[in-house]
């Protein structure tokens, strides 16, 4: 207590206080980069989550093993029409709400146990939407709402290769959710897929 007050009476010991104390605390505390809305900076995603070679090698492994069994390739669930009409800052929430419905809807139903690395694929997106639990919607819902349901109703009309179809394009979810949700370069999202 007595060198708190001896440091309390010296400026130079106000000065050593602060730098050691409150400026790391200030620096590490995640605050919103100047000109972003909180809800904004919710909306996004560490670029290393992206960059684990072994989940990126699943993912990339069990779409390819699932679009060797897709016997449709006139339709595209996981495209550049999911994002009609929807501005930029609102194409994270976006992706995880598309995230959300692929993990709940197609992985963790009896797709399970018709491929390998289900499992593990759906625990990995699971964790992005769970670190995108605070994303919000900027403005209206109604064009993500309409390009959801017709994800969901084309899904739906190819019937069980709809799932099928969903697990082949998890290398585009992938790649269009790292696009969205992470300040890096863009790339990847617009490729197109034989």
């Amino acid at each position: 207590m007595a060198s708190l007050q001896t440091l309390s009476r010296s400026f130079p010991g106000w000065v050593f206080f602060c730098c050691c104390c409150c400026l790391p605390l200030l620096l590490t505390s995640p605050l919103p980069l100047k000109g972003t809305s909180a809800a904004h900076h919710a909306c996004r995603l560490r670029k290393i989550n992206f960059q684990q070679p072994y989940i990126r090698n699943r993912t990339y492994t069990l779409a390819k093993m699932a679009s060797a069994s897709d016997k449709d390739t006139d339709n595209r669930l996981i495209g550049q029409q999911l994002f009609v009409n929807i501005r930029e800052n609102n194409r994270c929430y976006l992706m995880k709400r598309v995230v959300e419905f692929v993990v709940k809807d197609v992985l963790l139903t009896e797709a399970k146990n018709q491929y390998p690395y289900v499992e593990e694929v759906a625990q990995f997106l699971a964790s992005l939407t769970s670190e995108l639990s605070s994303c919000q919607l900027s403005g209206k819902k109604e064009h993500i709402e309409k390009n959801l349901e017709q994800m969901k109703n084309k899904m739906e009309q190819l019937g069980e290769n709809g799932k099928t179809k969903a697990i082949g394009e998890l290398d585009l979810l992938f790649d269009y959710m790292e696009n969205a949700c992470t300040d890096a370069p863009k790339k990847g999202g617009s490729k197109k897929k034989n």
